[in-house]
């Protein structure tokens, strides 16, 4: 998917808002247990009741490898039906990948080519050779790990680079200004964590074109009025994750219902928000 199609389909839907399918078997509605294969039963139920007010589904890959080949062959199943009937939704494999070069050429090709997905989570500590493979596939995009909303961020990306000298840069900053030289706004995007919101104008000041995967909002409390004051560009240049909020909403019979209330929630706080920055 080209950043044209992505803003477009943005401006449509009057929607910035991605849906983590985080699809734990062990949290998934007891009647789908009974079904073939209950994580994409799950995952198909979600997306058909969520679709409507969504730009993007990010599957985070653990969830379905800690179930084996089959966890795999469900994670093939939900990027093949998300492919085939929402061909308008920007997908992402929340992989977090980055190995020396030629590991991660093979891991691109298995998401961009074998899997089709529009991007991946790439983890750059590894350098530039890690994360050029994922750039070299046609309207396929490296989400490149920036600055994130767990605790143990602050292990790392905030240590103060050249604390002695004058040009002084948290290592979030000098990852996102290193890696920014490897790829463009039109195939690379960055994480950055909802719970650092207020950090988001200096990462515009480094990056204003780029657009930038947000998770944290919700389950994890981060704010989405905060996310956008701070983060919006003029394009949007936002994906706002949800996952638990949305898609385990309710355990019983009528999860797929309660899923969408919580993302058509969140969409209109969004269409505000598009309407008050754009």
């Amino acid at each position: 998917m080209t950043k044209k199609e992505l803003v477009e389909n943005i401006k449509r839907k009057k929607s910035f808002l991605c849906i983590g399918l985080d699809s734990d078997i062990n949290k998934i509605p007891a009647h789908l247990l009974q079904s073939e294969d209950p994580v994409f039963e799950f995952n198909k139920q979600i997306i058909d009741a969520t679709r409507e007010y969504c730009v993007s589904y990010k599957p985070n890959t653990a969830f379905y490898e800690t179930q084996g080949a089959k966890g795999w062959i469900s994670l093939e199943k939900t990027i093949g039906y998300l492919n085939k009937t929402c061909p308008d939704i920007f997908t992402i494999a929340d992989a977090k990948r980055g190995d020396i070069g030629n590991t991660s050429t093979m891991y691109a090709q298995a998401f961009l080519e074998k899997l089709n997905f529009d991007s991946v989570t790439v983890a750059p500590y590894m350098g530039e050779d890690s994360v050029k493979p994922f750039l070299e596939f046609q309207n396929k995009w490296a989400i490149v790990l920036a600055l994130t909303s767990n605790k143990g961020a602050h292990d790392f990306q905030t240590i103060m680079i050249n604390a002695e000298m004058e040009n002084q840069n948290f290592l979030y900053q000098e990852v996102i200004e290193k890696s920014m030289q490897w790829g463009t706004s039109q195939n690379m995007m960055y994480v950055v964590g909802a719970t650092r919101a207020e950090m988001l104008s200096d990462i515009r000041s480094i990056i204003p074109d780029h657009f930038l995967l947000v998770p944290g909002v919700g389950a994890q409390g981060g704010s989405l009025a905060d996310v956008a004051k701070y983060g919006m560009n003029k394009e949007c240049g936002l994906l706002v994750n949800s996952s638990r909020g949305i898609i385990f909403a309710s355990s019983g019979n009528d999860f797929a219902d309660k899923a969408r209330e919580e993302a058509q929630k969140l969409q209109t706080e969004m269409q505000v928000l598009l309407e008050n920055y754009l």
